[in-house]
């Protein structure tokens, strides 16, 4: 289903037609939309859907609302650089890109000097949720642009959230990416040493896609709000202490198997380490 601006006031531009940003755009197709890519061939698809291609970056300048989902820091200063000098005071920016926080810091500095705000909000949930709707946005903004943005958002967006002001929300994707990418190692590791146990990996693979399903995965136990341990009478540290034991059995079990099939596991012997102090129990007795 596609979103579109008839009739609802302010007009909405995007900036970035990749594997994120077209279908991102293509929920809010419409003739509120006008979108720009270098590619004239992602601006055709969506002319077709009913949006309006943009010669220049001028032309998307004169939306209420931009959304910036290019490539990388370079990227998103050029095109802001070009949308600050010919927008108008009241437009919103939103950064979509993951960038550095200090990128998005320093050009909302420069946009208040033309009465434009800034938005850094990056996405979670690739190109699949992308082709959903059902993507997660961490923002950060003002709380008045937070309240502009975030029924737009929703428009490509399963989840929008308010992380505190700008440069908070890439700091956010920043640590959730960091999860992301380390699980990937991880699963890694696991693979090597189901394949020396002689296990399928298409199916290995398969049992952990519908457990962590189930479970939510490696962010099951993100369900406090500091990293400081946990007090003696903490609600949770009976459940954190439940974790910690399986952890510890199922970590030494793990590594004996791959100490018995020559295969190296670094990062397990350091979740073995850490797990303890992850969970906010310090170097404490599980029982």
């Amino acid at each position: 289903m596609t979103y579109g601006f008839v009739g609802l006031g302010p007009t909405y531009g995007f900036v970035g037609l990749g594997q994120m940003g077209a279908p991102m755009a293509g929920r809010l197709a419409g003739p509120g939309l006008v979108v720009y890519d270098t590619r004239p061939g992602p601006m055709a698809t969506l002319a077709e859907q009913g949006a309006r291609p943009a010669a220049d970056l001028t032309e998307v300048a004169q939306a209420t609302l931009i959304s910036i989902m290019v490539r990388d820091d370079a990227q998103v200063n050029e095109v802001a650089a070009a949308l600050l000098a010919a927008a108008s005071p009241g437009t919103i920016i939103a950064i979509h890109s993951t960038i550095r926080a200090e990128t998005a810091i320093r050009l909302a500095g420069e946009a208040r000097a033309y009465g434009i705000e800034i938005v850094d909000a990056p996405v979670s949930g690739g190109p699949m949720g992308a082709a959903t709707g059902s993507l997660a946005v961490m923002v950060g903004a003002t709380e008045t642009a937070f309240e502009q943005v975030k029924e737009p958002f929703g428009a490509w967006a399963g989840l929008v959230l308010h992380m505190g002001e700008v440069g908070a929300g890439t700091r956010a994707k920043l640590a959730r990416n960091l999860l992301h990418f380390v699980s990937f190692a991880a699963a890694a590791e696991a693979q090597r040493l189901a394949e020396a146990a002689g296990i399928p990996l298409g199916r290995l693979g398969r049992i952990v896609r519908h457990s962590d399903a189930v479970t939510g995965g490696p962010g099951a136990i993100m369900i406090r709000r500091t990293t400081s341990p946990l007090a003696p009478d903490d609600p949770l540290r009976e459940i954190m202490c439940h974790v910690r034991a399986l952890g510890d059995k199922d970590l030494a079990l793990a590594l004996e198997l791959a100490d018995e099939l020559g295969v190296d596991a670094p990062l397990a012997r350091l979740a073995q380490q850490r797990l303890a102090a992850g969970l906010g129990l310090g170097e404490e007795d599980p029982s």
